[in-house]
């Protein structure tokens, strides 16, 4: 079975940069689209990119365009997430999740989670 698990969060000052890693266990990501969320307090879960199973197709929310770099890399399992030049209203605990090949930028229809690393650009 499919598990995913989120790295890279962390504390930093507004205009850094952090790498978040997705690397999955139990099966390989080839066949898999990943998406990257993220959920602040009293918000709803937010779709910040995607990539496709084939890497082929990637698609970013207007909030991030321009400074968030997704990736992945087959022989390590693993997608990332670059963020560059963070903002506060970046702050929140960010989830990647995996789809069928596709890349959404919605919830729906994504078929496992991880648990999520939190990211904290303070104001």
């Amino acid at each position: 079975q499919l598990q995913l698990v989120e790295s890279g969060g962390g504390l930093v000052q507004p205009g850094g940069s952090l790498r978040l890693a997705c690397t999955a266990s139990g099966s390989p990501l080839d066949d898999y689209g990943i998406g990257w969320f993220r959920q602040a307090p009293g918000k709803e879960r937010e779709g910040v990119s995607c990539i496709s199973g084939l890497g082929n197709i990637i698609r970013y929310a207007d909030s991030v365009k321009g400074r968030f770099t997704i990736s992945r890399d087959y022989a390590k399992n693993t997608v990332y997430l670059q963020m560059n030049s963070l903002k506060p209203e970046d702050t929140a605990v960010y989830y990647c999740a995996a789809v069928f090949r596709l890349c959404l930028l919605g919830p729906s229809g994504y078929i496992s989670w991880g648990r999520g690393t939190q990211v904290t650009v303070p104001s």
